[in-house]
């Protein structure tokens, strides 16, 4: 620790000058020693000079005082783990504006404190910094210095180090990080996402989040019980979105909700639908086949650039999605959807229920790719009655970017169903519709999964002085086959 601290006395400081053989005669040049971290550390509150890679970026917040403050979090080949950096400026303009997670930063004149923990102190009146892009590249020029920074000759050589450390080790633990196409359930894992919206009620704060992909198909528990088949919900905890709010919603790929009863300091962002983030340390589980995430107490959030490496993959990838056009149909369904149904619309290009949920007319009619989670009724006995009455049944119907409840009236049902058929048969049918699979030797099976199938629909309204309050979905044109 004397040896370290005798290093960091005899360093020339910022502004100290000494000559550059390659500046020529003559020419001066700052000179600096920059410390790895981990040596850094042995020199609490003397100046020191690092060179590190950005891993994690927070949010801009004012402070106690009248500056604003910033932290970050970086790191180096002596501390992959990290130590924080705290950043004070009296606006915030003036604080590190990072574009990606991996970019590198040159830190002047910083001190390394102690408050139950390491972390660098950024002192605004004699620290400085510079911002440099992380990916391999011919480019050494800082996209953003601070008014005190002076480079020096050894920065490009360091900024080529750091970006060959960082192509084999990426800041965010790469092997952690989920698509939401690829969630396991009570597995701890990092999301990196879009912030579409916020709600708060009573403490409880829920995100919905969306990354392009789409959540895997769930399972469903295949119990005999009428009424648990019957009564999948639509939603999860907590009111539906208003239609204004879920019109801003993506139509392709899947809406997750994140839940937390604890206040993120970066909801502020994220509250204005503009924000990427990384979702550090979440979990998630199914409640009634619907995917749910969970902030738990080692749980935090990092705000994203739109620049961030991670949000431009998954932004091309998206892109990619939309110009193919059976690309946009569920990933689950994929490579082909079931052949169980024949539709009268063949020709009709495929649409998502998030489509037609924020269709400017209420009503209108589509073809859409789905599964039939429910049923209601689903007895053999209720269903004959219902197909020779004048009533008619529900089913509810999901895709990744929604769930709806859609009825088939008399007249659509015999066809739908292939006919009046027998109570075997039906049962039969609708088993197949429901994905409950036949019993085996070994008795009663333990999940079912819905095929998906193709159906046409139509949304009406049952109150014109109230048409989007009583807009209802119904099922045509469709029938399952034996």
């Amino acid at each position: 620790m004397e040896e370290a601290a005798a290093r960091e006395r005899k360093r020339p400081r910022e502004g100290d000058a000494a000559p550059s053989a390659a500046a020529g005669a003559g020419a001066w040049k700052a000179q600096y020693v920059y410390l790895p971290i981990a040596d850094a550390l042995k020199v609490l509150g003397a100046r020191v000079f690092l060179f590190a890679a950005v891993s994690e970026i927070g949010a801009a917040v004012r402070s106690r005082g009248t500056d604003f403050t910033l932290t970050l979090r970086i790191a180096d080949q002596s501390r992959p783990a990290g130590i924080s950096v705290t950043f004070f400026a009296d606006n915030v303009a003036l604080l590190p504006c990072v574009k990606s997670s991996g970019d590198v930063i040159s830190l002047h004149n910083v001190m390394i404190t102690m408050h139950g923990e390491f972390f660098v102190s950024f002192n605004k009146k004699f620290s400085s910094f510079a911002l440099f892009e992380g990916k391999v590249s011919t480019e050494c020029s800082p996209y953003q210095t601070s008014t005190k920074y002076h480079g020096t000759q050894h920065d490009n050589e360091l900024l080529t180090q750091m970006r060959t450390w960082l192509v084999y080790n990426p800041p965010g633990l790469k092997d952690l990080e989920l698509q939401l196409r690829s969630l396991k359930s009570d597995t701890t894992f990092n999301l990196v996402c879009k912030v579409l919206h916020v709600y708060e009620n009573n403490g409880e704060w829920i995100f919905y989040v969306w990354d392009g992909t789409d959540t895997p198909a769930a399972e469903f528990q295949a119990i005999l019980d009428a009424e648990a088949v019957e009564s999948s919900p639509l939603h999860l905890e907590g009111v539906p979105l208003p239609r204004e709010v879920l019109c801003t919603m993506p139509c392709v790929g899947t809406v997750l909700r994140i839940f937390t009863n604890r206040y993120i300091k970066e909801v502020f962002h994220l509250q204005k639908n503009i924000y990427w983030a990384r979702f550090c340390n979440i979990t998630c589980k199914q409640e009634f086949g619907i995917w749910k995430g969970i902030l738990g107490p080692s749980s935090r959030v990092r705000l994203l650039s739109h620049e961030d490496g991670s949000v431009v993959d998954r932004l091309k990838m998206y892109d990619n999605r939309l110009t193919n056009q059976v690309h946009r149909q569920p990933m689950a369904s994929l490579p082909e959807a079931s052949n169980i149904a024949d539709v009268e619309y063949e020709a009709a290009g495929y649409t998502t229920l998030m489509e037609s949920l924020t269709h400017e007319q209420v009503t209108h009619k589509f073809k859409t790719l789905v599964r039939v989670v429910a049923a209601y009724p689903c007895r053999a006995s209720e269903l004959r009655m219902l197909l020779t009455g004048s009533y008619c049944f529900r089913l509810t119907l999901e895709d990744p970017t929604a769930r709806i409840h859609a009825y088939v009236h008399k007249d659509d049902g015999a066809k739908f169903l292939g006919g009046f058929l027998t109570a075997e048969a039906l049962i039969k049918k609708m088993n197949k519709l429901l994905g409950i699979p036949e019993e085996d030797e070994e008795g009663a099976p333990l999940t079912r999964n819905p095929p998906w199938i193709w159906c046409c629909v139509k949304s009406y309204r049952l109150d014109k002085n109230n048409p989007w309050g009583s807009r209802r979905y119904r099922i045509f044109g469709t029938e399952i086959r034996d």
